[in-house]
């Protein structure tokens, strides 16, 4: 069964420092759905175990089964619009609106 449009939890203000976390479900697709996040348009990295300059940037967890967004500490580099895309493989992948974050 193809994902319907996901509903997406997304704060829309957010003290810097504190955590936040943005979520994204939906229950019709079989198998179940998994989830990317989108920030203006761009694709977030899920954090791998590997170091380096650019995984050091990343200041959240994505996990792409539960469809969370987990900042642990937000940051002004944090504002933006984000979405979620649920796709499972099957049919078209569904998107939720965008909502904006301010930091």
């Amino acid at each position: 069964v193809a994902p319907t449009t996901p509903v997406c939890e997304v704060p829309s203000s957010a003290m810097t420092g504190t955590v936040v976390e943005l979520s994204c479900k939906e229950t019709e697709g079989s198998p179940p759905s998994e989830y990317q996040w989108y920030k203006n348009g761009v694709a977030l990295l899920e954090k791998t175990g590997t170091g380096g300059a650019r995984a050091a940037n990343i200041t959240y967890t994505m996990n792409k089964k539960s469809g969370t967004l987990l900042f642990n500490t937000v940051t002004k580099n944090d504002t933006g619009e984000y979405f979620c895309e649920a796709s499972n493989g099957i049919g078209l992948s569904q998107k939720c609106s965008v909502k904006r974050m301010q930091v």
